[in-house]
């Protein structure tokens, strides 16, 4: 075959590329172990942060099991458990993809030291260039936020990306979920301030609108889909 001709030159440039792709695909399948593992590691971190708890990618694992263990669970719309479901293991974009009723809700439940119980919802929206996504972790009375928190994919730098600031995230703290008439009212993000005292809203990201408002939005989605399972929280606490 003529090796300066074009058909030596296109069969030559096709079998690298199947080259390439094939040592690509190894390389790619070979990580996904170590990939999966880090996923779940960032995952428990976020998870103790929402209480308050820190932990590094070296001792996450230990922390998580000796705060949460096996003490988490999966609930559907009516907040009921969902038995066969692992609530580490459910796919949250795969869920916002389905009807907000026949969604799956994970809860992690965490003993503090003191004794205390919080249940740690999860959450995930759209910003304004991809996904965020966050947990948020409520008191026993069903309402009173402990803490919370956020982050997202690929959202702008000093501006939306602000939510997985500890300023912004600190906000949320003893806030409230439901007004006094037990109404679901979630917590809003509100633009060039919260009123004073408003146990119902938090300050937007400055330059943040659009991220700000994907995140309100996701809170009052995923507090209406776990509305009923608060409702039983703040029922059990007054038995």
């Amino acid at each position: 075959m003529d090796k300066q001709g074009n058909t030596y030159t296109f069969l030559y440039a096709a079998a690298m590329v199947i080259i390439v792709a094939t040592i690509l695909a190894l390389v790619s399948q070979g990580l996904r172990p170590r990939q999966v593992r880090n996923e779940l590691v960032a995952k428990k971190i976020d998870i103790l942060q929402s209480v308050n708890i820190s932990s590094t990618n070296r001792d996450a694992v230990d922390v998580f099991n000796r705060y949460i263990g096996e003490n988490t669970y999966v609930v559907d719309f009516q907040g009921n458990r969902v038995s066969g479901e692992e609530a580490i293991d459910i796919d949250m974009a795969r869920e916002m993809r389905k009807p907000l009723e026949e969604r799956l809700f994970p809860v992690y439940e965490v003993r503090l030291d003191n004794g205390e119980l919080k249940y740690v919802l999860q959450m995930r929206g759209n910003g304004l260039w991809g996904p965020i996504w966050g947990y948020v972790s409520i008191e026993d009375d069903g309402t009173t936020i402990f803490g919370a928190t956020f982050s997202h994919q690929s959202e702008t730098p000093g501006l939306g990306a602000e939510i997985d600031s500890d300023s912004f995230q600190n906000q949320f703290k003893g806030k409230r979920v439901f007004n006094d008439a037990g109404e679901l009212v979630s917590v809003d993000v509100v633009k060039g301030g919260a009123r004073p005292g408003d146990p119902h809203a938090v300050d937007a990201v400055s330059g943040g609108t659009i991220t700000s408002d994907g995140l309100a939005n996701m809170l009052r989605n995923y507090f209406s889909g776990y509305e009923q399972f608060l409702k039983n929280i703040e029922r059990e606490s007054y038995e």
